[in-house]
Order: C-alpha cells, then sequence, then structure tokens
C-alpha cells in the first residue's frame, strides 16, 4: 500500500511541475505571439481579399518539409498543405494547397478564400464524409528571421466536395502546439502531444484531446494506467478495430542547466485503448512490447498507414548531441509495423524481375527462395545489418552535399555478384535501384496500396538543404521506387552569413545574436585560419571549388587533423579540411 500511494503521489507532482510548466511558458511566449498575431493577420487580410476559387495547373511545389500530405477519400488525388522553407536567411511559411492527379501525374494549385494562416508542424486528416473532408489543426508559425515562434491551436476543415474552408469554433480544445499527432477514430478526431516553444522556454505535452465528427465538440480524455512521457513527432497510429491508438517514439529536450538543452528520442511503444458503451467510455494506456526488429533511435521519421493495416515509417534523423555541436545520421530506411501482430519488420526492396531470378537460381530449393521473400525480407534482413554508399551532389554555387544510401547487406552483395558472373552471358543485369536520399521531416501518404514520398530535408555541415523531390513505391510489390521528380541541385538555395551585404551587416548580426554568439565566431574563425598562402596547394586556372576540393582533398584533411588534435572524430575533420579548402580557393 506504501509504494502504491508514493507512486500516486509522484504522478501528481509531475502533473503540478507541467502545469506550472506551462503557465510559465505561456506568459513568456504572450509578448511574441501577440508581435506575430499582426503579421498573421496581414496575410489573412490578403487571402480575404480572394473572392472566389481559382484553380490552375502548376510545376510541383516548391522544396518544403513539415507540410502534410493526404490521399482524397474518394479521388486519385494527393492533397499537399502548408510546410516551411529555410534558405540560410529567412524563414518562409506556407498556407498554399495542391492537388496532385495520380493517374495524369499533374499538380493543381487552389486558392480558396479565407484559408488557414501559413503554418507548418500542423496535422491533417482526411475523412469520407460530406464528399471528403480534410481536417487541420494546430502548427506554428515563425518570425522570417526564425526568432519567434506562435503556436496554432485553431481547428480548420476543407469541404473538398465544395472547396471551401471553414474555421470550426469549438472551445476545450487543446492548448496552442506543434509537432502533435492527430488520427481519426471511429468517429472522432484523436490528438496527442506536441510543444509549445518561445525563445527562452518551452513545454512537450502528453495530453490526449477527441473532437467529435457527429458534435462538433472536444473532450479532454482523463486515462488510466502509464501514460507516455511528453512528446512530440511520435508515429500515431488507430488501431484497426478503431478501439484504441498506438503511440511509437518521439522527440523531446529537457534543460539541465541554464542555456543547457538536452534532447531524447524515445522508443517506447503505448497502447491508448477504448472501452464501454459512447458517451461512457473510459480509456487507459499499456505499455506494448512488440516482437520483430524495432527501428533504430531517430525523429523526424515521416509516417503512413499501408496496405492491412500495416503503419510505415520512413527515414528521420539520429542526432549526436556534443558539448557545442549538433550532427545528425539520415535515414532513407523503411520499417513496417503490424498493429494485429504487434510486430516491427525491416523493409528490403526485392528489385526487379530480373534481380528475383538470379536471387532464386542462386538458393538451393525454390521452397526456401520463397521463405526469403516473405514480409520484405525482413528475417534476412536483420542479421547483416544495411552498409551505405557515399553519393555527392553539386549544388550550383559549388556546395558538395555529401548523402548516405543504405544499400543491402555485404552477404547479399556477394550472393549476387556471384550469381551475375554465372550469368552476364544472357545480358540481363539490370540497373541500380533509385530510391530518395537519406531525410527528416518528409511528407508521406498511402493512396491504394503506393506510398508516396515528398520533399523533407537533410543538412551538410551548418546548411540545411530543403528538398521537393516525389517518389512512389508499391507497398504490396515493394520492388523499386518509382521517380516521379528528381531532385535538382539547381534549386538548393543556402545564403551564409558571409554573404550579406556588408561588414556593417555582419555585425550586426552577431550583436542580435544570443549571448556569447560572438565570441565562438571569433573561436571559429580561428579554427579555420590558414597559414601563409605558399604553403598551400595553388589553384590551378580554370579550376572550380569542387574540383579544387577534390584533388586536395587528402592534404586539407591532414592539416585540419593537425589543427583539431588526434581525437576529433573523421567526420568533423574531414567537413572541417574542406572548409579551409575553400576558404583558401575563395582568397585566391
Amino acid at each position: 500500500m506504501g509504494k502504491k500511494g508514493k507512486k500516486e503521489k509522484k504522478v501528481t507532482g509531475a502533473e503540478k511541475t507541467a502545469s506550472k510548466m506551462e503557465k510559465k511558458v505561456s506568459k513568456r511566449s504572450k509578448r511574441e505571439e501577440e508581435d506575430l498575431e499582426a503579421l498573421i493577420a496581414e496575410f489573412q487580410n490578403l487571402d480575404a481579399k480572394k473572392t472566389q476559387v481559382v484553380e490552375s495547373s502548376c510545376p510541383p511545389p516548391s522544396p518544403r518539409l513539415s507540410a502534410t500530405l493526404s490521399a482524397h477519400p474518394e479521388k486519385d488525388e494527393l492533397i499537399l498543405f502548408g510546410g516551411e522553407f529555410f534558405n540560410g536567411k529567412k524563414t518562409y511559411l506556407y498556407n498554399d494547397l495542391f492537388f496532385y492527379n495520380i493517374k495524369k501525374n499533374t499538380w493543381v494549385k487552389s486558392e480558396i478564400p479565407n484559408p488557414p494562416p501559413p503554418r507548418c508542424a500542423h496535422q491533417a486528416v482526411v475523412v469520407p464524409q460530406g464528399g471528403g473532408q480534410l481536417w487541420v489543426f494546430g502548427g506554428e508559425f515563425a518570425s522570417p528571421n526564425g526568432e519567434q515562434f506562435y503556436h496554432y491551436k485553431d481547428l480548420w476543415v476543407l469541404h473538398l466536395a465544395t472547396h471551401t474552408w471553414e474555421n470550426i469554433k469549438a472551445a476545450g480544445g487543446p492548448s496552442g502546439r506543434s509537432g502533435h499527432r492527430m488520427v481519426l477514430s471511429k468517429r472522432q478526431l484523436v490528438v496527442f502531444g506536441g510543444f509549445h516553444e518561445s525563445t527562452r522556454d518551452f513545454i512537450y505535452y502528453n495530453d490526449i484531446y477527441s473532437f467529435s465528427l457527429d458534435t462538433f465538440s472536444w473532450s479532454r480524455l482523463f486515462s488510466s494506467g502509464s501514460a507516455p512521457s511528453p512528446r512530440s513527432a511520435c508515429h500515431m497510429t488507430s488501431t484497426p478495430d478503431g478501439t484504441g491508438v498506438i503511440i511509437y517514439g518521439g522527440y523531446s529536450k529537457v534543460r539541465v542547466k541554464k542555456d543547457v538543452e538536452k534532447g531524447t528520442i524515445h522508443s517506447d511503444m503505448f497502447l491508448l485503448k477504448r472501452e464501454g458503451k459512447e458517451g461512457q467510455e473510459k480509456w487507459s494506456w499499456s505499455r506494448l512490447n512488440p516482437s520483430g526488429s524495432k527501428p533504430p533511435p531517430r525523429s523526424g521519421f515521416s509516417l503512413a498507414v499501408g496496405p492491412a493495416g500495416r503503419a510505415v515509417l520512413f527515414g528521420g534523423v539520429c542526432d549526436e548531441e556534443e558539448e557545442e555541436t549538433l550532427e545528425g545520421d539520415f535515414y532513407n530506411d523503411i520499417y513496417l509495423y503490424d498493429t494485429v501482430k504487434n510486430r516491427w519488420f525491416p523493409s528490403v526492396l526485392r528489385g526487379n524481375k530480373t534481380e528475383k531470378k538470379k536471387r532464386r537460381r542462386g538458393k538451393k530449393g525454390g521452397a526456401e527462395a520463397e521463405g526469403a521473400e516473405k514480409e520484405e525480407g525482413e528475417e534476412e534482413a536483420a542479421p547483416q545489418g544495411p552498409t551505405e554508399v557515399i553519393k555527392e551532389i553539386v549544388t550550383e554555387d559549388g556546395t558538395v552535399m555529401t548523402i548516405k544510401e543504405v544499400i543491402p547487406s555485404p552477404q547479399e552483395q556477394e550472393d549476387e555478384e556471384e550469381e551475375e558472373e554465372e550469368e552476364e552471358d544472357d545480358g540481363s543485369a539490370s540497373a541500380p535501384q533509385v530510391e530518395p536520399c537519406p531525410r527528416s521531416s518528409a511528407m508521406a501518404t498511402v493512396r491504394q496500396g503506393k506510398l508516396y514520398l515528398y520533399g523533407g530535408m537533410f543538412e551538410v555541415g551548418d546548411r540545411q538543404f530543403t528538398l521537393n523531390d516525389f517518389y512512389c513505391l508499391d507497398l504490396h510489390k515493394m520492388d523499386q521506387w518509382e521517380v516521379l521528380i528528381e531532385m535538382d541541385p539547381k534549386t538548393q538555395e543556402w545564403l551564409e552569413e558571409s554573404e550579406s551585404e556588408g561588414d556593417d551587416n555582419e555585425e550586426e548580426v552577431e550583436v542580435k545574436g544570443a549571448e556569447g554568439e560572438e565570441e565562438e565566431s571569433e573561436e571559429e574563425s580561428e579554427d579555420e585560419e590558414v597559414p601563409d598562402e605558399e604553403e598551400h596547394p595553388p589553384v590551378q586556372e580554370g579550376e572550380t571549388v569542387t574540383d579544387y576540393q577534390i584533388r586536395t582533398e587528402q592534404y586539407w584533411i591532414g592539416l585540419a587533423r593537425a589543427h583539431m588534435g588526434p581525437d576529433a572524430k573523421d567526420k568533423k575533420v574531414a567537413k572541417v579540411g574542406l572548409a579551409m579548402a575553400k576558404v583558401f580557393y575563395e582568397d585566391q
């Protein structure tokens, strides 16, 4: 009895702490949000001048991340709404609306009067009633300099049959937030988690709300059992029978001391189950222990629901946090979660028919080959683990983007090489598989058993590259990705602080930055300072910065190693070396 009472007291204390923190964050961010409300109002005034629906054929949407991509419930169409783009100096938020025709492979931009204001990190859910509806809740708006944030708590519905937006005014809903999750469970929209952030404070949530599509009213759900810890950007899926939702993973951070924050990537799983009659429902949390191979820890992954109730997880990033740096390993792999069997398994692409025939001929016995293809090869992929291929793409400004791609295990490669040698006379060797580059915060949805993936971002050093490429994967065949829009390196824009109009501008940026930022910049410039020019490999006539970096790479890496010491990570040393080479090249 004593232990039980102690546990209850602890939970109550945690709730009180969360409540106090929420009030503190709300108070400090109120002024920031008031400043941004005026900017948001300007956008709404411009939109209010539109009185007619205007639809026009258009090129694919611009590069973006943290938008929503949804499948139309009745038509072979996808719906893309909102998102953000950052070019190194300015943050752009969108509220544009696009429809993608799957059969025609065409895009239409739909300008509808009185839309929701621009936002990212919101949630959208499609329901079939009334000819199809797209429900949008929450999200955030950032100032152009990315230093202030406004968190929405509004609820909107797009009536797809009439192409009209409607702002639903209903009291008792969740507080303003972004990074939350929302799914349809029977005739309720269920919202979980998210975060609210100001320039100085932040709070993560683990509360649950439901919105009834029958009564158009909000309810906060109070549950028994052990709930997930506060988090954002988790994987949330409705159970096939509609009696609950499943939560996996997510991200949160805590302040360990003044001006020092520590992020946590969660990898636990929970089931929120509904019991009892309508109107008298009781909700309870329980922890899930799935079988199979769970994804390695990551955040920023994309999620969708595939055939047979299988949840699809794509990509993401795992950040390596050190005292003054943050580096991320990006992924482009796929994991499936079977909600019925409570089982995770990695998905390995089978390749085209020619490749499948080679593998079958290489196996001893047809039954063994058939078993190798079951459930997308999860049993065979797990023991060996993936390997990485490094691919370089050069942007218009000469920046080298190094992209990691996951390929099958070494054993699979050896088997295929042996089989290809045996059959090289038949001329049936196929081209290498094409797949999306590793990324986080991409938009994903499933329509008629096909996974569609749009945009997202990845980082190279301090640069963030936002994508607008588009891919499709048949989840029944699991053979190969279809490229609908290729990534164009020329669209990758990044404006360095040093590219501003003049030295005065640069000084102003440093003064306005966080405390200690100017001192940090001076230290970085000292690290990257290059000795006298005579000591370095000269730039050849007509040589581009990329050619120079490639030709002299080992020299600059050696110089960076000498500066950084033997304990520095190879990846960091290589980045500093390339930066030093670029600085020297630009000085010539």
